[in-house]
Formats: structure tokens, sequence, C-alpha cells
């Protein structure tokens, strides 16, 4: 009689059920990291916009922040001065990608041009910080309806 050595169907099906398994479980909690690290990004892009328009505002007379943000990817530097760098680069959402995508949303105030609005959308539903999407013509990339939002400091 001859002895054979390797595995069965049976026990190869048996390992393949078993991973698969893992892999069904493993996934979702996967997914759901990428979303809040996605969403960790667009936050701290808003920090970073309003760091910059801050700077922009100090360098006016008389001090007013913009009307518009530049393009996302692109370099924002003063107008009068090119050496004067407000941001290397002018961040987008994570989704969209370079250049031209509506990334985050910026208004400013009509009535007074000291105060700005910046908004970005959120992917987790359970995210605390989050908030309805009051601006009319922003419409998310992902298709989530609430948003993240800063305002003049």
């Amino acid at each position: 009689m001859k002895h054979r050595n390797g595995f069965t169907l049976i026990e190869i099906l048996v390992v393949i059920s078993i991973l698969a398994g893992f892999v069904t479980m493993l996934v979702p909690n996967f997914m759901a990291a990428r979303i809040k690290s996605r969403d960790s990004k667009r936050k701290s892009d808003l920090r970073q916009i309003q760091k910059a328009l801050e700077l922009y505002r100090q360098d006016q007379t008389p001090q007013i922040y913009p009307t518009a943000l530049p393009a996302t990817c692109t370099s924002w530097k003063n107008a009068t001065d090119a050496t004067i760098i407000y941001m290397s680069t002018v961040p987008g959402d994570p989704l969209t990608s370079c250049p031209g995508q509506t990334s985050y949303y910026y208004v400013r105030d009509p009535s007074d041009s000291m105060k700005y609005t910046l908004y970005a959308c959120l992917e987790d539903k359970a995210d605390s910080g989050k908030t309805s999407c009051p601006v009319s013509g922003f419409v998310c990339a992902t298709g989530q309806a609430f948003c993240y939002k800063l305002t003049e400091p």
C-alpha cells in the first residue's frame, strides 16, 4: 500500500473557508479605518487652509480675507510679492484627483469681509464634528449630505 504525502481536497476547502471567514470579518473594519483616515485628512486640510487665510489677511491693507481660494493642487502666493507663499500646495479632497476638482468649499461673508466659512464633505456618518451642508450649490463628491465646518478664528 502506497502512502501519499499531501492534502486532500476536503482539507484544502476547509482551510479556504476558514480564511474566507477571516477576510469577511476584517474587510469592514479596514474600510472604516480608511474612511476615518480620509475624514481626519479633510479636517487637517481645513485647519491648514485656515492658517493660510490668516497669513493672507495679515498681508492685506485693509485686512480682509480673499473672495475665493486658489485652485487645488496649486501654490498660493502673494499677488504682489511671489516670494511670500501662503501654501506651497493648496490641498484637495483625498477622493478627488488634481487639478481643478472642487474639494473644499470657501464662503466669505458678503456683508463682512472679516468672516468666512470653510466646508469639507465627510464620509463617516458617526463623526462627532459633522454638520449639515447649508451652502446651496455645494455637492459632496462622496454623495453624503453632511460636512465639517470651520469659521474664522
